[in-house]
């Protein structure tokens, strides 16, 4: 986590600074994200909270989205927005970012090719990316998807930070 914590400060800095919070959807990163945030000294001012979504019932239950309300499965950057909007709307925050993939070091059964992550950012505008590591170290894909849903949320901050 020690390498996500620089990035978490850069957030954290914009969103205090801003008036901005952030809620967080995560899985195959399993709560790095928010850690990184939450280690953040002040979190309270800006982190609402956030749940690694991990199986299509924590989905349903903790983003209240239904079967039949995601038409996209699996770890796509549809599915990621969906997910983005939904957290920020549930916890109504100025930011949602979420993160969907599989880590490895097999391929998720929803589709997924392990080392392949999609991420969201939902606010003021919307980012997706797609991240691709090429490998199935669980650990070390797990950590390279909390770094790049916190580089994510930080361009997106940046692009809506008042110059």
């Amino acid at each position: 986590m020690e390498t996500l914590l620089p990035l978490a400060q850069d957030c954290a800095t914009l969103l205090k600074e801003n008036g901005w919070t952030v809620a967080v959807s995560e899985s195959s990163s399993g709560g790095l994200v928010s850690a990184a945030l939450l280690a953040v000294p002040g979190a309270s001012a800006y982190f609402r909270g956030g749940g690694v979504i991990y199986t299509r019932g924590a989905r349903r239950e903790l983003l209240q989205l239904a079967d039949a309300d995601v038409r996209v499965r699996g770890a796509t950057e549809a599915y990621a927005l969906i997910a983005a909007t939904q957290i920020r709307s549930r916890l109504e925050t100025t930011f949602g970012l979420a993160e969907s993939g599989a880590a490895g070091p097999s391929d998720s059964p929803y589709g997924p090719a392990a080392g392949t992550t999609c991420l969201a950012v939902s606010g003021p505008s919307e980012r997706v990316r797609t991240v691709e590591t090429d490998h199935n170290d669980r650990q070390e894909n797990m950590r390279a998807f909390g770094r790049a849903a916190l580089e994510l949320l930080s361009v997106a901050l940046k692009a809506e930070a008042p110059e």
